[in-house]
């Protein structure tokens, strides 16, 4: 009998955290592949992930609506509540044999609770890792509640197993991620116009001579300040003068402060070199990321995907601290001297060696293969 995997996906970046696993296990010939969309990747207002995963052939098993309209910290606890709820209708129904959640956002601690309040083995993918504010905290509690660690670097796995987690359940597989991001290292040239394809609002931009790529999320430790964040950001990329795609932030608490930073310097300002967007598909996005001269933001992209495809990246503020990095990597402030000044550095150093720290493109078929052949327990052995 075929295993029943179900496989949570509940926002933008999880879906391409995941695509090349999602493949692998509908692929499989041992697996059965249970597709759940949830949250923000169901709703268009964050790029609408849902249409990105059915056009790419991809079945769903059940759509669950739980994220309620705020943007701020009572509003994600209760979409963490309202979560618990659904998931577990879902998991009732659909009776899986384990089931899959990825990394470290508020949606992904109700799949791990819901899951092991039902005795359903849980995987959970990119666990062991570092960073700042709420999502550590959310990574690590979800370890705790996984019987399965898919991590993305052998740090991650150390770590893993000094949380006491047994070390036969902890297999560094790399970052699923990276396989796209090997797909489109493939692809020497750009075969798609992002504003033909995506629309996207501001001015048409001319990347002849290259581009930026922007990408800022509030930080839930300090979403009272994201707009004032999100300024001085705004700030930096137009005194560059460089094009600049720039896009939507996740739905963090914090992001209506984001969204309205954006939102007021677009109709206020003049800023001509910048054009915004909801989301693109996950291979567009990457390559449009491989082709740029520069990543900017806080999105965990610039740590992951920028390391293997060899793109500078410039951090700002808090978001990614403590995740392991490659030289691609300069840490900034929040200000914009500091944040204009690091990417003219990159600009005139040029592209950094590509780095295999998150993996080497191999993750999905890992993951698949391991999820077809662990011992499904829902027994923890840990090892204090």
């Amino acid at each position: 009998m075929k295993r029943r995997v179900c496989v949570v996906v509940t926002a933008r970046p999880s879906y391409s955290r995941v695509k090349s696993a999602l493949q692998a296990i509908a692929q499989h010939p041992n697996l059965e592949l249970q597709l759940v969309v949830a949250a923000s990747a169901l709703l268009d207002r964050y790029g609408t992930t849902v249409d990105h995963i059915t056009n790419d052939g991809f079945q769903i098993a059940a759509r669950v609506y739980m994220l309620l309209e705020g943007e701020n910290l009572v509003t994600s606890a209760k979409t963490t509540g309202l979560g618990i709820v659904e998931f577990a209708t879902v998991f009732d129904n659909l009776k899986p044999h384990v089931v899959v959640t990825v990394a470290d956002r508020y949606e992904t601690l109700a799949t791990a609770v819901t899951a092991s309040y039902m005795n359903i083995p849980l995987a959970h993918i990119q666990g062991g890792e570092v960073t700042g504010s709420i999502d550590e905290k959310v990574r690590h509690a979800v370890t705790k509640l996984a019987n399965f660690h898919f991590v993305a670097t052998e740090k991650a796995g150390e770590r893993v197993i000094r949380m006491g987690e047994d070390p036969k359940t902890v297999f560094v597989t790399g970052c699923p991620s990276i396989d796209l991001a090997a797909q489109v290292k493939a692809r020497p040239q750009m075969d798609f116009d992002p504003s033909l394809k995506y629309g996207g609002v501001g001015a048409r931009l001319d990347s002849t001579n290259g581009y930026l790529v922007v990408m800022q999320h509030p930080v839930t430790s300090e979403y009272e300040v994201a707009r004032r964040h999100i300024t001085e950001t705004l700030e930096a990329v137009r005194e560059l003068d460089v094009p600049a795609f720039w896009f939507w932030p996740n739905a963090d608490a914090g992001s209506d402060g984001t969204a309205k930073g954006i939102r007021v310097f677009r109709e206020t300002e003049h800023a001509p070199q910048i054009r915004f967007f909801k989301n693109m598909g996950p291979e567009d996005f990457l390559q449009l990321v491989s082709h740029s001269r520069c990543v900017v933001g806080n999105s965990s992209v610039a740590i992951r995907e920028c390391s293997f495809l060899g793109v500078p990246a410039v951090n700002i503020g808090t978001r990614q601290a403590g995740r392991d990095r490659a030289p691609n990597v300069v840490d900034v402030g929040y200000d914009r001297r500091e944040i204009a000044k690091a990417v003219q550095a990159h600009l005139a150093n040029g592209r950094p060696a590509p780095s295999t720290l998150y993996g080497d493109g191999k993750s999905g078929q890992r993951v698949a293969d391991l999820l077809a052949t662990v011992p499904l327990s829902i027994e923890k052995r840990l090892t204090y």
